[in-house]
């Protein structure tokens, strides 16, 4: 694009802002307008990471980082070998903000504030004279031979040569209505990164207690999570949960989110590994009561509870179990079983699986296969990340190459 022409970029969003600031930095000669329908921009940036901002997460490799994707991995894997982790770092580290690492693996901005990030992006968008216009919704985009005729909520119309969509996910099909008459087939949208609801189960009592690792199961199915584990007041919770809810969507959206999740909450070990430790114990300390014998590194709240939920008491002693109870209680430590009853989404980050299908993308343009000049970015694509960053390196990566293409260099020079 060599002469002054418009690109429309629909969706405030992470992906939305990303796109529309690095086209216009990449190609001065373009007008960029970017559209949202609500009131309010760059919102899942605010609230993201607990309002921190969990922009990327420290995993170097495009092999390794796409295992980090139930939907779109495949895909991606060639992307993030163009604008990968290192390059997230090097753009946001050009303007004034340097990313620090925790421990399993996340990375946020220095700040340790969300403002950081949405007001970067919001001063580059001031910078490259970005136009932005909020409750602005898209009811229609009409494709012609060499541009796109944008039908608007409020009946007015406006023009582009090329449109980039970063509307992000949609609870419902009809949210992508929009987008019908460019051909486009939309996967079914479903939640993705949920928390396990247990109504009135017991163990909600225990709120904010949490484990460092557990495995979660999805009986019933091939489902299977492990990491740390939180209990909350409606349910289970944690990096463990959210990443059986991520790849399990369809699986879990199926079942109506009525299944049995079983738990271990040691998972180094089986039954048989705890039943032989309980006989130890037994042997080694047959007058000592077994409330005072917290192992594993479990919470005293959390291993309290498990006793009594095997049916012993903690006031009992170990010389007076029988290898029935043991055993029994081996089991609820090594395979807890929950009936699950719905789910909750996950603090405000509501994440979908489904979206424009994927084949129909050029992933080295982001280009749609099906019409010329129309672009495609983050989340509304059929693409979703578990949780720790891997959603925003998405976003950062589709609008990244989408800017590229549209503003005719094609090429990653100038990265930053």
């Amino acid at each position: 694009m060599n002469q002054r022409q418009t690109l429309v970029v629909i969706g405030g969003g992470a992906a939305g802002f990303f796109a529309a600031i690095n086209g216009a930095r990449l190609n001065p000669m373009l007008e960029v307008v970017l559209l949202e329908k609500t009131t309010k921009l760059l919102s899942k940036v605010r609230v993201s990471g607990g309002g921190r901002c969990n922009v990327t997460h420290a995993c170097f490799d495009a092999a390794e980082l796409v295992k980090f994707y139930p939907r779109g991995g495949k895909e991606l894997r060639g992307a993030f070998s163009r604008f990968a982790v290192t390059h997230t770092m090097a753009w946001f580290e050009a303007r004034g903000i340097e990313l620090h690492t925790e421990a399993d693996g996340r990375m946020f901005p220095i700040t340790n504030d969300s403002e950081t990030i949405a007001r970067c992006l919001l001063d580059e968008a001031g910078r490259w004279n970005i136009r932005i216009q909020t409750q602005t919704e898209v009811v229609e985009i009409l494709p012609h031979e060499n541009s796109f005729q944008l039908q608007l909520h409020d009946g007015k119309t406006l023009h582009a040569n090329a449109v980039i969509v970063t509307a992000g996910g949609h609870a419902k099909k009809s949210g992508y209505d929009f987008l019908k008459n460019t051909g486009h087939v939309v996967i079914d949208p479903v939640p993705s990164l949920f928390t396990f609801n247990l109504p009135k189960n017991p163990i909600t009592e225990l709120m904010g207690v949490s484990v460092p690792k557990a495995e979660v199961k999805i009986r019933s199915t091939k489902l299977h999570s492990s990491g740390p584990l939180l209990v909350t007041h409606w349910g289970l919770s944690g990096p463990a949960v959210l990443k059986a809810s991520a790849w399990g969507a369809r699986d879990l959206a199926n079942l109506q989110y009525d299944f049995q999740a079983q738990i271990s909450w040691i998972p180094d070990l089986d039954v048989e590994d705890v039943f032989a430790y309980f006989l130890a114990l037994r042997e080694q300390h047959p007058t000592k009561t077994i409330g005072n014998s917290v192992s594993f590194g479990l919470p005293s709240r959390l291993w309290i509870f498990l006793v009594r939920k095997s049916g012993l008491q903690e006031t009992e002693r170990w010389a007076d179990l029988s290898h029935t109870r043991m055993r029994k209680w081996a089991e609820v430590i090594a395979a807890d079983v929950y009936d699950v009853r719905g789910k909750t989404t996950f603090k405000e980050e509501f994440v979908t699986a489904g979206g424009i299908a994927l084949p129909e993308i050029d992933f080295k343009t982001m280009q749609s296969k099906r019409c010329k000049n129309l672009f495609f970015a983050g989340e509304i694509l059929d693409i979703d990340g578990v949780t720790g960053g891997f959603n925003f390196q998405a976003a950062w990566t589709t609008a990244w190459i989408a800017a590229c293409s549209v503003s005719g260099l094609g090429t990653d020079s100038d990265l930053v």
